[in-house]
C-alpha cells in the first residue's frame, strides 16, 4: 500500500490481514486500516463493500480497529460487522474534528467515540434481546493523530507498542481471570489453569460493557500492533518483538505474524493490524 506522511517528519505505514484459521468454518473477526481527514480512505479491510462507502480524501489521522466475534454465542460476526461500521460512520460524519486536539478536544472525541461503541451494543440488545442469544464482539482501537494514539478496549483482543527492541502490551484483557487476578484473589498461575479464566467480563453486545479510555504517544521508529486472541494464542511475545523489530514494513509483519499463529496451531480466527512509523 502507499506509504502516508502523517506530518512533515513522520511516515506512517499500516497494514491489516485477518485469516479464519485451520479449525473455524467461518471468520467472525473485523479490522479496518483508515486514513481520515474530511472523508475516510480506506486501506484495507474484509468490511463488506456496501460498509466501506466512504470517499478518499487527504491524509493526516488514521483509524484502526480489530473486533473478534465472540464464539459460544450466534451471529458474532454480525457483533463485530456492526462495531466496525459504527466507527467508520463516526469518523465519516466528523473527520473534520480530529486535527489540532486540545484537552476539551481530545476529552470530547474519546466520549464521542465511547458513545459510538455503547450506541452499538445497546441496538445489538435492542434488536436480539438480552442473554446469551445476543450477538457479541471484543474491540480494540486506535485513533492515530500523531503523535498521539488514543485507544479504547473492549474485550480480550489487545494492543501493543514496540520501542527500542521492546515490546509492551498497552492493554489488560477484560476476562474473569483477570479480575480476579486484580482482585487478589487468584495468583497468575491459578488463573492460567482455571477453565473459566478466559471467559469475556466485558464485551459489544455482552452483559456488561466496560470500555477503558487510553493514550500514548509515540515517536518515529515506533510499531503498534492490534491483534485478535487467534495471535497471541500461538504466538509468543518473544516472537511478536522480533518479526516487529525485523520486518521491513507493516504488510510483511502481517504476513509473517499470520503465518506464525498458523503454523502454532491456527485454532481460531486469527487479525493483526500493524503500523510502523519511520522518519520521513
Amino acid at each position: 500500500m502507499p506509504e502516508i506522511a502523517a506530518a512533515p517528519s513522520v511516515i506512517i505505514d499500516a497494514c491489516g490481514l485477518s485469516d479464519r484459521g485451520k479449525v473455524r468454518t467461518a471468520n467472525q473477526d473485523y479490522f479496518v486500516v483508515a486514513a481520515v481527514q474530511k472523508s475516510v480512505a480506506i486501506r484495507h479491510s474484509n468490511v463488506p463493500d456496501d460498509v466501506l462507502a466512504h470517499r478518499f480524501g487527504a491524509t493526516e489521522c488514521h483509524l484502526l480497529a480489530v473486533a473478534d466475534g465472540v464464539g459460544g454465542r450466534p451471529e458474532g460476526d454480525v457483533a463485530s460487522e456492526r462495531t466496525i461500521a459504527g466507527l467508520l460512520d463516526y469518523v465519516g460524519r466528523t473527520a473534520g474534528c480530529f486535527h489540532g486536539l486540545d484537552v476539551a478536544g481530545e476529552h470530547d472525541l474519546l466520549t464521542r467515540l465511547e458513545q459510538t461503541v455503547r450506541a452499538v451494543h445497546e441496538g445489538l440488545l435492542e434488536e436480539f434481546g438480552r442473554g446469551d442469544r445476543v450477538p457479541a464482539t471484543t474491540l480494540t482501537l486506535l485513533l492515530l493523530v500523531w503523535p498521539r494514539a488514543y485507544l479504547m478496549h473492549v474485550g480480550d483482543s489487545r494492543a501493543y507498542v514496540h520501542r527500542g527492541g521492546r515490546l509492551r502490551q498497552l492493554t489488560r484483557d477484560q476476562t474473569f481471570g483477570e479480575y480476579m487476578v486484580a482482585l487478589g484473589a487468584w495468583s497468575e498461575e491459578q488463573a492460567a489453569r482455571a477453565p473459566a479464566s478466559g471467559n469475556l467480563s466485558s464485551a459489544v453486545g455482552g452483559s456488561d460493557i466496560t470500555p477503558v479510555i487510553g493514550l500514548v504517544d509515540l515517536d518515529p521508529g515506533d510499531s503498534v500492533l492490534l491483534c485478535t486472541d487467534g495471535l497471541y494464542k500461538h504466538v509468543s511475545d518473544e516472537e511478536i518483538t522480533r518479526v516487529l523489530g525485523e520486518s521491513s514494513g507493516s504488510e510483511p509483519a502481517c504476513r509473517t505474524l499470520v503465518e506464525l499463529a498458523l503454523a502454532g496451531g491456527g485454532t481460531d480466527n486469527v487479525t493483526v493490524v500493524v503500523v510502523k512509523t519511520r522518519p520521513d
